[in-house]
């Protein structure tokens, strides 16, 4: 307690971090304000049919990262998804399209373009999404819109907020990765995530008191300890790495030597990070699109199971294509050729393999190697929420228990304590931990 609370005075002397926390906690407030400004002709006391909607399935975990504005009707509520979905477009495209593999290969000039385009995108995207979401409102809350109001005039007017919202939100976490504490995009997300815990925990908390079957606080504490071992799993799968020894060759210049040394190419265990829980979910996401909400219930066979999130057959199928998409992602992200020959320009060498292709063939061996196992455990996080629905906690609370929500709120916490832990580094104080360091996500991995 002594070592914390030394700590927390170490933070608060250094005036640059002391500075930055405050700026990111401002930005924040703003933020979670935000999250509660209501669109204009409607009235929130009418919103409960939203709410239902919202309380589980992929709509839950759209309102869990706007931090509940989008059940809330408010200014914010496509909150950060869009720029979300158009930088995992323009990810794509980098990857298929020479034009954006050559912008890329420019440095900062071709981020800078890289930005530009992707903020092109996400106004595009939300133009789009923007009048669904005003439809799915009519559909869901009709009451709660002001019968004066005009329909055409209203979705026009709420499309310029929304998007305006969420443009509004990018420049704040811009903000706070210029200003504040880093990382704003992935913060915003978490920050978001967060804000849904506390009602989520008290509402998990109320619900086993409440029922005497339900096993009162004994069971509550067993969750408790659970979501601790969740979070340690998940912990362990963002920055486990099997390093990879590279030995450099010796080179003497004049009377310098240079080269000599060995290092490690850190190869993470999950190189894709949460984009297969994303594009899984999004498949996933298909046969309750094609059944409709409302016919969700009376669908039967084999429709009803894959509508059922919680059914053996939606999550064995989930699993599967998370692990197909993780081979995916990692491939065509990790280049083992280019990682060799980069290796072999700069007089590199793994002991014991010949530069060139038989390098890049054993880069490619491990990387399927661990990325097996690395699948397999980011198949059983995903599906954690499913099981817990199964023993009797509640969606909101579930959604805690593992998939893309932990995940980020485990990399982006690990990231933002590296950060603080360097500014206490740099000023010769002690670190947060007793012994060694804190190790974000290696590399600049976005959370999503």
């Amino acid at each position: 307690m002594r070592k914390s609370i030394e700590t927390l005075k170490n933070i608060w002397k250094i005036e640059d971090l002391r500075q930055r926390i405050l700026i990111t906690i401002l930005f924040v407030a703003i933020y979670r304000f935000g999250s509660y400004v209501v669109l204009p002709g409607i009235n929130p006391a009418m919103l409960t049919q939203l709410h239902k909607q919202t309380s589980e399935g992929l709509l839950a975990l759209l309102n869990m990262f706007s931090g509940g504005a989008f059940s809330n009707a408010s200014i914010f509520a496509l909150g950060i998804m869009p720029y979300i979905s158009a930088s995992i477009v323009i990810q794509l495209l980098a990857i298929a399209v020479p034009y954006f593999q050559k912008i890329q290969r420019e440095g900062e000039s071709g981020r800078r373009k890289i930005n530009q385009y992707t903020r092109i995108l996400t106004i595009a995207i939300l133009v789009f999404q923007a009048p669904s979401y005003l439809l799915n409102l009519k559909m869901q809350a009709g009451p709660s819109l002001n019968a004066s109001l005009d329909w055409t005039f209203f979705i026009v007017t709420s499309t310029i907020i929304l998007a305006a919202g969420s443009m509004f939100i990018l420049w704040l976490g811009e903000r706070i990765t210029d200003k504040g504490i880093g990382n704003g995009i992935s913060f915003i997300i978490l920050i978001g995530i967060i804000a849904r815990l506390p009602q989520s925990l008290f509402q998990e908390f109320v619900s086993r008191l409440a029922s005497p079957g339900a096993g009162g606080i004994i069971m509550f504490l067993l969750e408790i300890v659970f979501l601790l071992f969740v979070i340690a799993g998940a912990i362990l799968l963002v920055q486990g790495v099997r390093k990879i020894p590279v030995q450099y060759a010796k080179r003497i210049v004049g009377n310098k030597q240079y080269g000599g040394a060995r290092q490690y190419i850190p190869l993470k265990v999950n190189a894709a990070n949460v984009m297969p829980i994303i594009f899984a979910q999004a498949i996933m996401f298909i046969p309750i699109t094609l059944v409709g909400f409302s016919n969700a219930a009376t669908a039967s066979g084999i429709v009803r199971a894959f509508v059922d999130h919680t059914s053996f057959w939606y999550n064995f199928v989930f699993a599967i294509l998370i692990i197909v998409f993780t081979y995916f992602y990692t491939a065509i992200t990790i280049n083992p050729n280019q990682m060799a020959e980069d290796m072999k320009r700069n007089n590199g060498f793994i002991p014991g393999i010949k530069p060139g292709k038989n390098t890049a063939e054993y880069i490619d061996a491990i990387m399927s190697r661990i990325t097996l196992p690395g699948s397999i455990f980011l198949a059983i996080i995903a599906i954690f929420p499913a099981f817990a629905g199964v023993f009797g906690v509640k969606a909101e609370f579930a959604q805690f228990f593992g998939g893309t929500s932990l995940l980020i709120l485990v990399g982006v916490v690990l990231d933002t304590l590296q950060q603080v832990e360097s500014h206490l580094l740099m000023r010769h104080y002690d670190g947060l931990l007793n012994s060694g360091r804190i190790k974000g996500r290696s590399g600049n991995v976005a959370a999503y």
